[in-house]
């Protein structure tokens, strides 16, 4: 069973997602900020793929969010699908957009779930494959 890491303080979104996800077999796990996701992330095994807003606490909480999985040795290959509503917001403009967001998937909210699960599938199939 695939483990989910939802990162959101929207607590609607985290009900939504945990529903459908788990409806679909995933083992979900919810943090509702940054600082939760890096310390569920680091215990025990890693999540095989993080759902993952950019405004939290900060605007762009989750870019950072983004660039500390990647730069971490034992999290760096864990796939990284952004969801936010950021486009759309009066923030839009703080989103460093011609800088290199280390993620594997955006959506704007709301998501298509047909689209996010097919995503999901495609980037589980992958699997990991590391290099040295």
């Amino acid at each position: 069973m695939a483990k989910i890491l939802v990162v959101d303080d929207d607590v609607d979104f985290q009900v939504i997602m945990r529903r459908m996800l788990e409806g679909e077999g995933y083992e979900v796990s919810i943090a509702e900020n940054g600082d939760k996701a890096l310390e569920m992330a680091r215990q025990g095994e890693p999540p095989d793929v993080v759902l993952l807003d950019v405004m939290m606490s900060t605007t762009l909480e989750g870019v950072d969010v983004a660039r500390s999985i990647k730069g971490d040795p034992a999290l760096r290959y864990v796939p990284i699908v952004m969801v936010s509503s950021i486009a759309t917001s009066p923030q839009a403009a703080e989103f460093p957009d011609h800088e290199h967001i280390p993620i594997d998937g955006w959506f704007t909210k709301p998501v298509q779930r047909s689209v996010l699960l097919k995503t999901l599938e495609r980037l589980l199939g992958q699997g990991s494959e590391e290099t040295t």
